[in-house]
């Protein structure tokens, strides 16, 4: 199908892939532009005008435009300098091939200017562009590794200040197996996080945007945005948070030489601003500095922890023997394994919402994902190792220093006494200290569980353990200070929020939002002239157990949708174990703050709320978009199997609309009714050559559901392609519907120019109404003085060359001059045209003629129409026939019926004279309307009325208006009647005679309905069920 004949000429060599690029170039050129190459790898015939190379042979072993799997087929976007290569599109494999001078061109490709216009016309503008001599390319961005880029990025933010002055306090409190359990507590959920954040950024190429990116593409917009927001505002704070910890190191360093700048608060604002203002300038130099500066944070930390470790070897001196420390000793370790809870903090869940946040930080890395060399690997393998070594380290120091000091030390070298001395209690005792005063009266002021440097005092050099709390927050505060901006900058781009677009620019060829790194430094400076923050510091944590949360639940959600794009090449994670961490996480937010999670939780139901209510155009293939099919899937499934019964009847409509903005007023009428109840479909009739008309089907479709939406219609649309509008309308209702989800009433506009029309549109229209109920449908048939089909005033400001439909008032078929149709975005911001079923209608009436009992549709529909708002106001008039002897007998029966059927409609009213004979100059005026349609045969015999009718089925033989005249007169009666009755009515809903086929002549139908309706200024809707009950009055 796809195979190309080969013209008779000599071979030549070729190279490169096969492409669609310069179709319409070799045209006018008159000439390939290709020039044979040496060293090409394949061999081809002369270039055909869909490539802008040759056909190859090699792969394949016979011409054809088909080309072998590559990556730029799948990728979205590409490199500096790149050109877009593309696979031919299934028309060009797919239709015949016109060969023209040697040349094969694919008919498709020659009919459709716009495909050729398409992405091979752009893929033909780069490679020109590739080739132009001079060109300047862009240097390429910084990118980093795993270790450089995430694992030693999570590491400095994980280390804290926590790591030297509350570990060793911690484990004087809970005992190093307590302790233990808290680490590993804590590490259990930021590993399960770290396994998710590993499976979310290997399912697919991830971009810059961090946390935030991966929330969103994962679980959507909604929680994605709410979280990006917080998660960097967060992050913005914790900078101000990391910079305080370091100001308030350097003032006690001031305060223990008397050495204060002005006084201790101040001092920690003047020394945070200065800080913040110089990693700030680190930033800004760009993330290469940044990096340089991490690593040698890296470094002082890795330093200072060598220099503890060794001064656990080394021999205790006196000084720190007064002070608690005694080198390794097994009894310490003995004494030390076990808690001793002192203090209000003195609790284990007290002491885990402690020690927690020194665990978090794994986002680091994430978070510059822009910035990595390949972020599917750098993330799993750097986060999961920074994950491994942090837990060590906090592992081997709380052994250490728990088997080295003991937990109250009074510092005085008086206290020393001889090993065995009597009213010496304690341990130190055995080692010839008596701190049994001060751990009476609880005034030590050294030792485990009073001394927060009691690692400064352990360590073999002092400084050194000083130098790494600098290099531990000032590290943290930077890898807060470039995260905020990059997750942010991913977020302003996307646009969720309004007013936040300014600060996603970014400069350089790392592209740096530095206008998102001005805007973090006013945030962290304004936090740090507080110089207070014991009150934020909680719901900074609870902002990153929120994220914690939401990512477990990513990965979780992802997995229980069994979504075929869910395949991330890290396997080593658990949907289960994703979801644990997701509850454990929230457990320890209320854990932590009670109060500061319910705020955490209020801001992202708040922001989810907003994404909720604008609906961002976004489409980013996430779970929940998965997650609805599946439900969708299900419950339609599901739904097979529930029994129907009359109770749980819905007006299920497949509305001939046509494109449904021609005709919005059928449109609003059926979404009014339908909407959050029942099915609607939007039908559309192509007529025309198939081959003609299924570009057009596919252009429009998605054009079509925008305008539905954007209308707050919730509806589908479909088309079908057929050579006439009857059998379109047969395809649609035979296929339409999904199960149990099935239409059962047809819904089409009046024909009001079926007079004029060919007689065959008026066969097929009437035939459609046949088709509806041979096919058990209920028939609604809307009719408007002004009429349904807007189509010429909206081509008129399209194409002022419109040629009319050819059946414009039928609510079907679509046949439009060739141009006139707009493209999908033109059709959702066209502008809305309004309707009366748009507007409230006030106290005005709801009349209902229930003529003939259809089973009970023509009540039932303006039941669920005065449900609305709109119509709710509305007082809805019930008129039937009856006799004028037993008026009151009748009405009192129908009022009963309906009571029964809970309508609510106790406004009954019996129609007398229903059977009087009509005024004359009416009756004049029916014949007038049925005489150009009339056979005139003179009551002839059946087969030569027959005769006379060959070609011509829709005349109407004397004995055919003879027989109907009764009917024909009750239609003329019951248009007097409306007139009488309902001339300022809201809505008019009749039930219309039915003609039997074969019987009655599609011109004498419609003329009944044209009698029936015609004069009448309220819309007026035609219903007639499938004689099956809609409405009952038993419970069960």
């Amino acid at each position: 199908m796809a195979e190309l004949p080969v013209p008779d000429v000599p071979p030549a060599r070729c190279s490169g892939r096969f492409t669609i690029s310069t179709l319409l170039g070799m045209e006018e050129g008159g000439r390939a532009p290709y020039t044979p190459t040496e060293g090409s790898s394949c061999d081809s015939v002369q270039p055909t005008q869909l490539s802008s190379s040759t056909l190859c042979t090699r792969t394949f072993g016979y011409n054809t435009v088909d080309v072998v799997p590559a990556y730029e087929h799948y990728a979205n976007s590409k490199g500096v300098g790149d050109p877009r290569k593309g696979r031919p599109s299934l028309a060009d494999l797919h239709s015949i091939l016109k060969v023209t001078g040697g040349l094969a061109v694919p008919t498709a490709s020659l009919a459709s200017p716009g495909h050729a216009a398409g992405p091979c016309k752009v893929s033909a503008g780069l490679e020109e562009a590739e080739g132009e001599p001079g060109r300047d390319s862009e240097p390429e961005p910084v990118r980093f590794g795993w270790v450089k880029g995430v694992m030693i990025r999570c590491m400095l933010n994980i280390w804290g200040v926590i790591l030297y002055l509350r570990l060793p306090w911690i484990t004087a409190q809970a005992g190093i197996a307590l302790t233990w359990l808290i680490i590993l507590m804590s590490v259990t959920v930021t590993t399960i996080t770290g396994l998710s954040i590993s499976a979310i950024s290997t399912n697919g190429k991830v971009k810059s945007g961090g946390t935030y990116f991966l929330i969103s593409r994962s679980l959507g917009p909604e929680l994605g945005g709410s979280i990006g927001l917080i998660f960097a505002f967060a992050n913005a704070v914790a900078v101000a948070m990391h910079t305080v910890g370091f100001a308030e190191t350097v003032r006690d360093l001031l305060q223990e030489h008397n050495s204060l700048i002005v006084d201790p608060t101040n001092d920690i604002r003047i020394i945070g601003v200065i800080t913040v203002t110089v990693l700030l300038g680190i930033s800004l130099a760009g993330m290469e500095w940044e990096a340089k500066a991490q690593i040698l944070f890296f470094l002082v930390i890795l330093v200072s922890f060598i220099n503890y470790l060794v001064g656990t070897v080394i021999p205790a001196t006196a000084e720190k023997q007064a002070k608690g420390f005694f080198s390794y000793r097994a009894d310490i370790f003995a004494q030390n394994f076990v808690p001793n809870w002192r203090g209000p903090e003195g609790s284990f869940f007290g002491l885990f919402s402690i020690f927690f946040p020194s665990a978090t930080g794994i986002l680091a890395g994430a978070n510059i994902s822009g910035d990595l060399k390949d972020p599917a690997v750098a993330i799993p393998k750097g986060t999961l190792m920074a994950i491994f070594w942090t837990t060590m380290s906090y592992l081997v120091l709380s052994a250490t220093i728990g088997a080295c000091v003991v937990r109250d030390a009074s510092g005085s070298l008086n206290d020393s006494v001889a090993v065995g001395s009597p009213g010496c209690e304690g341990l130190a005792c055995s080692f010839g200290w008596n701190f049994t005063a001060c751990a009476q009266q609880q005034s030590c002021r050294y030792g485990l569980s009073n001394y927060y440097q009691s690692m400064s005092m352990v360590s073999g050099f002092g400084p050194l353990i000083t130098a790494g709390i600098f290099g531990a927050t000032l590290s943290s505060a930077l890898a807060c200070l470039v995260s905020a901006p990059k997750v942010f900058q991913c977020l302003c781009k996307d646009q969720l929020y309004p007013l936040i677009g300014f600060f996603g620019k970014g400069y350089g060829r790392n592209s740096e939002p530095i206008r998102g790194y001005m805007l973090t430094y006013v945030i962290a400076v304004g936090f740090i002239l507080i110089a207070e923050l014991n009150a934020i510091a909680p719901i900074i944590s609870n902002f990153f157990l929120c994220s914690y949360a939401l990512i477990n639940f990513s990965c979780f959600h992802a997995s229980i949708t069994n979504s075929p794009g869910w395949r991330p090449s890290f396997r080593y994670y658990s949907k289960w174990a994703a979801l644990f961490g997701a509850a454990v996480s929230v457990v320890i937010m209320f854990l932590l703050t009670w109060w500061a999670a319910l705020i955490a939780f209020g801001i992202v139901i708040f922001l989810l709320g907003y994404v909720l209510y604008k609906k961002p155009d976004v489409n980013w293939g996430s779970s929940m978009q998965a997650s609805s099919y599946n439900m969708a899937l299900n419950y339609s499934v599901g739904l097979s199997e529930v029994d129907e019964h009359i109770k749980n009847y819905r007006p299920q409509c497949l509305v001939l609309t046509g494109p449904p903005n021609f005709r919005p007023a059928l449109v609003d009428f059926v979404g009014t009714f339908t909407k959050n109840l029942s099915l609607m479909l939007c039908g559309n009739v192509l007529i025309g050559p198939r081959k003609q008309k299924m570009p057009e089907s596919r252009l429009m479709a998605d054009g079509h559901t925008k305008w539905l939406m954007k209308r707050k219609i919730k509806a589908f649309y479909t088309d079908v392609v057929a050579e006439d509008l009857r059998s379109g309308v047969q395809m649609l209702i035979q296929a339409a519907g999904l199960g149990k989800m099935r239409p059962n009433i047809l819904v089409l506009g009046y024909k009001r120019n079926w007079r004029t029309a060919s007689p065959q549109s008026l066969e097929d229209y009437v035939g459609i109404l046949h088709d509806a109920f041979d096919f058990k449908y209920g028939v609604c048939v809307m009719r408007m003085k002004e009429g349904l089909n807007i189509s010429r005033v909206l081509q008129a400001h399209v194409n002022p060359t419109f040629e009319a439909a050819e059946h414009p008032e039928n609510g079907t078929g679509s046949r439009a001059a060739p141009g006139t149709a707009a493209d999908p975005t033109t059709l959702a911001s066209e502008q809305q045209a309004s309707t009366i079923f748009q507007s409230k209608q006030g106290k005005k009436t709801i009349d209902i003629y229930w003529l003939f009992d259809d089973g009970g549709l023509t009540l039932l529909i303006p039941y669920l129409l005065g449900r609305k708002k709109r119509w709710g106001k509305c007082k809805i008039r019930v008129f039937v026939g009856g006799q004028i002897n037993r008026m009151d007998e009748e009405r009192k029966a129908i009022v009963s019926l309906l009571s029964k059927f809970r309508l609510g409609f106790h406004e009954v009213h019996i129609l007398p004279d229903i059977n009087q004979k009509p005024r004359p100059e009416h009756v004049k005026r029916f014949d007038e309307l049925i005489a150009p349609f009339r056979l005139n045969d003179g009551f002839q015999d059946e087969a030569t009325v027959n005769e006379m009718r060959q070609g011509c089925p829709w005349k109407i033989s004397d004995e055919e208006v003879d027989k109907n005249r009764a009917k024909s007169l009750r239609q003329v009666r019951l248009n007097e009647i409306l007139l009488d009755y309902s001339r300022d009515a809201a809505l008019i809903a009749i039930t219309p005679p039915i003609g039997r086929k074969g019987r009655c002549p599609s011109s004498l139908y419609m003329a009944w309905l044209e009698t029936l309706s015609q004069d009448l200024r309220p819309p007026i809707i035609l219903t007639r069920g499938n004689q099956e009950n809609v409405l009952t009055f038993y419970c069960q």
